[in-house]
């Protein structure tokens, strides 16, 4: 518990949940944040200042220490714990599952886990609504831990002027009737979030409500009012704009935009398409080689091959055959060839085949149905009076 402070704030602090996520996931070994206990600002040291703001900064930090609360590091295990509980209660495809969690195994698991999630659009959302639920748990629990008395932003119902003025007038005591019922509304809305519902949410009941279009409503932003900053501390206030579907750059400590995001996968798509233009290249080169060699043909063939060696064999022996012949008076080989051709006989062009008709099988004759016959119920005879035993005559 902290000592008390100079100024006594008259109703909860106002502070916004998006700015505390941003900060509780960018915070780490080279970046510190802190969070003002009178006014609920936020501050953000910045190593890129020049080095007199840093210590004067440090020296501010260290004189107020029970004003300025240091916002933890988010360790490599919660974000391991983050990813992987998204994976396992929230993506039903099982080829992105394994690849989700091949790729929570790797190096900068951060960074290709928002990457890849960017890159289907299936699991967007339900990453964007997954992650704000968990950070608004574990933020509202260290809240709680650190004794604040505050409500979020987001969840007032109230106008937005109406806001300002309770910024304002946080520290007076006199004020109007608007302002004290506005301060009765929020120390209701404050103790909602030491409930137990608050860390445990229940799930609504019921039958799910029609998916309709949803209406693209800008956040109602109000203006930062701050009455009680130090001058050494104004350069570093950590007052990042509200956007809605930031969660892909406010997970992420490398990209701080989302537009950040967008430019570094250009980068690494442009590396990846020259890489591919080089491989396409060298495969042009390489089939252009094969082009330039013509296949050779039969015809072609030299003398020296063995084909050729066998036709002139060929030739020499059908000569030495028909010298044989002539010498016994034989009709030659050739001769006997030309005599073949002269009596040929002219062909005559076979008709085509004409395919037979399958013979007709005559139908069975179908069975005529056995006509069903009622049995002849006979009629019930009627039974005849029994006659009565006489007593016979003498």
């Amino acid at each position: 518990m902290c000592a008390k402070l100079k100024q006594e704030a008259q109703n909860p602090l106002i502070l916004r949940c998006h700015r505390l996520m941003e900060a509780f996931a960018k915070s780490d070994d080279e970046r510190d944040f802190y969070i003002d206990r009178q006014e609920g600002f936020l501050l953000y040291v910045d190593l890129d200042k020049p080095q007199n703001e840093l210590e004067v900064l440090e020296a501010e930090v260290k004189q107020n220490a029970d004003r300025y609360c240091a916002i933890p590091k988010l360790t490599f295990y919660e974000t391991k714990k983050i990813m992987e509980g998204f994976v396992n209660e929230k993506v039903y495809d099982i080829d992105t599952k394994e690849k989700l969690l091949d790729i929570i195994q790797s190096k900068e698991a951060r960074e290709n886990f928002i990457e890849f999630i960017y890159d289907h659009h299936a699991e967007q959302e339900k990453w964007q609504q997954y992650y704000q639920e968990r950070s608004r748990i574990r933020i509202i629990e260290w809240l709680r831990l650190n004794h604040f008395h505050f409500v979020f932003e987001e969840d007032l119902d109230l106008p937005r002027q109406l806001i300002e003025k309770l910024k304002h007038n946080l520290f007076q005591t006199k004020v109007g009737k608007d302002i004290q019922n506005a301060r009765k509304a929020l120390v209701a809305k404050a103790k909602t979030y030491y409930s137990n519902e608050a860390l445990n949410p229940r799930p609504k009941r019921g039958r799910p409500p029609k998916q309709a279009a949803k209406p693209d409503i800008e956040p109602q932003v109000t203006i930062d009012i701050y009455t009680t900053v130090n001058p050494s501390v104004r350069p570093f206030l950590f007052a990042p704009e509200i956007n809605l579907s930031s969660a892909f750059s406010i997970f992420s400590s490398k990209f701080d935009t989302e537009e950040d995001l967008l430019a570094s996968r250009r980068s690494t798509f442009g590396s990846a398409d020259a890489s591919l233009n080089q491989k396409l290249a060298s495969l042009r080169s390489l089939s252009s080689r094969w082009l330039e060699k013509p296949e050779a043909s039969v015809s072609q063939v030299p003398e020296n091959t063995p084909y050729a060696m066998d036709n002139h064999f060929g030739e020499d022996d059908e000569d030495d055959e028909d010298e044989d012949f002539e010498e016994e008076g034989l009709p030659t080989k050739s001769k006997s060839k030309t005599l073949v051709k002269n009596n040929k006989k002219p062909q005559t062009k076979a008709k085509p085949l004409v395919k037979a008709k399958p013979a007709k099988v005559p139908a069975k004759p179908e069975k005529p149905k056995a006509k069903r016959i009622m049995p002849k119920i006979k009629p019930e005879k009627k039974n005849k009076p029994l006659k009565k035993l006489l007593p016979k005559k003498k």
